[in-house]
C-alpha cells in the first residue's frame, strides 16, 4: 500500500539522521534532543544503533525531521 500523504514514507532513519546532522550539526541536535548519543562522541552508526532500540528517542528524531522538512 502506498502512503502518499506520509512524509516519512520511504525515508530511512539513516537518511533522516544524515540530513539532520548536516543541517544542525551534532551540537544542534544535542540542543534540540537531549540524548547522549548526540552529546558524547556522536557518530551516525552509534546513533542509529541507539535510535533503533529506543522508540521514544526515534519518535523525537522523526518529529524534528518533520519540522526540518516544513522549514525547508
Amino acid at each position: 500500500m502506498s502512503q502518499p500523504n506520509n512524509p516519512l514514507h520511504g525515508v530511512k532513519l539513516e537518511q533522516m539522521l544524515i540530513q539532520l546532522e548536516q543541517h544542525y550539526g551534532w551540537t544542534g541536535l544535542a540542543d534540540r534532543i537531549n540524548i547522549n548519543c548526540f552529546k558524547s562522541q556522536p557518530s551516525i552508526p552509534s546513533s542509529l544503533k541507539f535510535l533503533r532500540r529506543t522508540p521514544w528517542a526515534r519518535a523525537k528524531v522523526e518529529a524534528l525531521y518533520l519540522d526540518y522538512l516544513r522549514s525547508t
